[in-house]
């Protein structure tokens, strides 16, 4: 998919951030583990990677009714079963997630290999040495992985990294597995906090301990139906911000989650970018930008609580239009750089600098009109943006890694007063 793009309109109005993608397609998975019947609330249901999960698990017999209006799921997982498909061809990066449930109901699951984001590497040995500590088999076959255990064992499960996919996973998994597990060295972020909150409402027993220590308690009995609300998505919110900063735009930002983004907008302020916020919203008008400029900053991307990779390409844009030279490190994902030579093509004068681990940009650029491809998720998004702030026609390719991590894109920025058309290439 393309998306064709009249840039150079300044968006007015008020975009309502959506529930989180990196916590409401695991909650999708862990809602097939219960006995009863879930319903999953503020969900982005328009999500590319949302849907592409309903389908595999209705083909392995999940009952999942959408609701676009309520935005809500109602989950019933009792008839999903070990099933041979015909295609495993699903771009779903967490196939992983979806192991547990045909394992709780069938003793044994087929999954498609993780797809998704190309960045770097992305291998999967951890998720199988998480399904071999809990007593599985497991095996890579030309079409899937399969993992064959008659019921997952509590165990030790000892990541050698930090990882947010294996710790959800391992959580995951050690809700059905019979006696205790430990998972050791584990990554705690806001979603998997969302995560544990959810399992533990459905019945498990789980026990944190400081940021990476995490004890489960397999459940005994029958995991219970829950309702729950998804979190709010913390880089949508951030997104929406950036953009209005560089559009000139005047935004109301509803539903911003400042409780699990206090350090990104902490570097927003330290950048000069001011704005008006309550509980739960932010206003930003041209008025807010101190000086009339984004002052040049240099930052690292880390580790929750800190600025994630996932943010990094927001903070390169803010470094393109700031008055200096800005430098953005990023320890855990040093090859995300891709996007950055893309990017490039979208400004009039050499801007950006890319090497491993680490963007420099010597600002201020201007954004130009031109054609570039997407390389990831975020990476897309910052050229959408790009091509929203410059003048003329832009074509984005791949745009579809864009449109896998914001729900309802296209109508929140009519919303706006911009519009970008999305077609198949």
């Amino acid at each position: 998919m393309k998306a064709i793009i009249e840039g150079g309109k300044t968006p007015v109005g008020t975009v309502v951030v959506s529930g989180a993608k990196n916590s409401a397609t695991r909650l999708l998975a862990a809602a097939c583990i219960s006995d009863g019947e879930v319903v999953l609330n503020n969900f982005p249901t328009e999500l590319v990677d949302a849907r592409h999960k309903i389908r595999f698990l209705e083909n392995v017999g999940a009952d999942i009714v959408v609701d676009e209006v309520k935005e809500s799921l109602t989950i019933n997982s009792s008839s999903i079963r070990c099933t041979e498909l015909d295609t495993y061809d699903y771009p779903i990066r967490t196939t992983y997630l979806l192991v547990a449930s045909q394992i709780k109901n069938s003793g044994e699951a087929l999954i498609p290999y993780p797809g998704g984001c190309k960045i770097g590497s992305r291998g999967y040995d951890l998720h199988m040495m998480v399904w071999r500590d809990l007593g599985a088999e497991v095996t890579e076959e030309p079409d899937f992985i399969r993992v064959k255990a008659s019921k997952f064992k509590g165990g030790t499960i000892k990541f050698p990294i930090s990882t947010v996919g294996g710790t959800e996973n391992a959580l995951i998994c050690a809700c059905i597995a019979e006696g205790k597990t430990e998972i050791v060295n584990a990554y705690i972020t806001p979603e998997i906090e969302d995560l544990i909150d959810f399992l533990t409402r459905m019945g498990a027993h789980i026990e944190v301990t400081g940021n990476s220590h995490i004890t489960v308690v397999g459940a005994s009995g029958r995991l219970k139906g829950v309702i729950k609300s998804v979190m709010y998505d913390r880089i949508e919110a951030l997104t929406w911000l950036v953009y209005a900063v560089m559009s000139g735009g005047t935004l109301h930002i509803k539903n911003v989650p400042f409780n699990s983004m206090q350090v990104p907008l902490l570097h927003l302020k330290e950048a000069g970018i001011d704005y008006l916020s309550n509980s739960s919203s932010i206003y930003y008008s041209p008025d807010c930008l101190i000086n009339g400029q984004v002052q040049p900053f240099e930052l690292a991307c880390g580790a929750h609580p800190g600025i994630i990779s996932d943010m990094q390409s927001f903070y390169t844009l803010l470094g393109i239009i700031a008055k200096g030279d800005s430098r953005i490190f990023d320890y855990r994902y040093p090859k995300r750089i891709a996007y950055a030579n893309e990017l490039q093509k979208l400004i009039s004068t050499p801007v950006v600098e890319a090497e491993e681990g680490k963007i420099t940009t010597r600002g201020p650029g201007k954004f130009k009109a031109g054609e570039v491809t997407s390389t990831d998720l975020r990476g897309s998004m910052a050229l959408v943006m790009a091509a929203l702030c410059a003048e003329g026609k832009t074509v984005v390719h791949d745009v579809e890694m864009a449109l896998r991590g914001y729900n309802k894109l296209d109508k929140k920025l009519a919303g706006l007063g911009i519009n970008i058309e999305v077609v198949d290439e």
